[in-house]
C-alpha cells in the first residue's frame, strides 16, 4: 500500500532542506575565512620579506656609496701631493742655482711621500665598495638597479687600477728625485746613476694611467646621466 504524502512528512523534508543549506553555508563560510586567513598569512610574509629586502637594499647602497666617496676623497688628497711632486721635480730639474735645487728636490720626495699613503687608502675603499656594490645586487629583482649596480662595480674597479698606477708612479718620481744631483761644474742638474729604465717605467704607468682615467670618466658619465634620466620620469 503506497504511503500517503501528509502535511507533517513536507514540514519533516522542509526542515532537513533548511538544516542542510544552513551547514553547508557555515562550512563554506569557515573554508572561505580559512583561505582568506592563510592569503593573508602569505601575503603578510611576502611583505615582510619585500620590505626587508628593500631595507636592506637600501642600507648597503649607502655603505657602499659612503666607501666610494671616501676613495674618492683619499684619491684626490693623492692627486693633490702627486701633482705638487711631479711640479717640485720638473721645478728641480730647469733649476740652475744648486741651493734652490736641494730645496725643490726636498719638496718633490716629501709630496710623493704623502701621496703614497693616501693612493693605498684609496686602492683599498675601491675595493671595498666594489664588493659591497656586488653584495648589494643580491636585495634587488630590478633589472634598472641591477645594471646601475653594475656601472658602479665597474666604476669601482677602474677606480682601484687608477689609484695603483698613481701609487707606482709616485714611487718612480720620489726615486728618480731622490737621484736627482747639481754639478756644480757644469751648472746643470744631472742623476746620480743611469735613470733610463726607470724613466720608462715612469713614463708606462702614467701612460696606462691616462687610458683608465678616460675609462673611469667614462664609467662616472654613465651613472650621472643614468641616474638624472631615472629622476626625470
Amino acid at each position: 500500500m503506497a504511503r500517503v504524502f501528509t502535511r507533517n512528512m513536507f514540514i519533516m523534508l522542509l526542515a532537513i532542506m533548511v538544516g542542510t543549506i544552513i551547514i553547508i553555508y557555515f562550512v563554506g563560510d569557515i573554508v572561505y575565512k580559512s583561505n582568506i586567513e592563510t592569503l593573508n598569512e602569505e601575503h603578510r610574509v611576502e611583505i615582510t620579506t619585500l620590505k626587508g629586502k628593500n631595507e636592506n637594499f637600501t642600507s648597503y647602497f649607502l655603505k657602499s656609496s659612503g666607501v666610494l666617496d671616501q676613495a674618492r676623497e683619499d684619491r684626490a688628497f693623492g692627486n693633490y701631493h702627486f701633482d705638487l711632486a711631479f711640479l717640485w721635480y720638473q721645478t728641480a730639474l730647469l733649476e740652475r742655482d744648486g741651493e734652490l735645487m736641494e730645496i725643490y728636490k726636498f719638496r718633490g720626495i716629501v709630496n710623493c711621500s704623502d701621496a703614497m699613503p693616501y693612493y693605498t687608502y684609496s686602492y683599498q675603499n675601491f675595493l671595498q665598495a666594489k664588493d659591497f656594490f656586488e653584495e648589494t645586487k643580491s636585495y634587488t629583482n630590478y633589472d634598472k638597479y641591477i645594471s646601475l649596480l653594475d656601472l658602479y662595480v665597474n666604476l669601482t674597479n677602474t677606480g682601484s687600477k687608477l689609484t695603483m698606477l698613481r701609487y707606482n708612479a709616485s714611487n718612480y718620481l720620489m726615486q728618480l728625485t731622490e737621484n736627482m744631483t747639481f754639478n756644480f761644474d757644469t751648472g746643470n742638474v744631472t742623476f746620480l746613476e743611469n735613470m733610463s729604465g726607470l724613466f720608462m717605467l715612469f713614463n708606462e704607468t702614467m701612460f696606462a694611467y691616462g687610458g683608465f682615467l678616460e675609462e673611469y670618466d667614462d664609467y662616472q658619465d654613465i651613472i650621472d646621466e643614468y641616474e638624472f634620466f631615472d629622476e626625470q620620469r
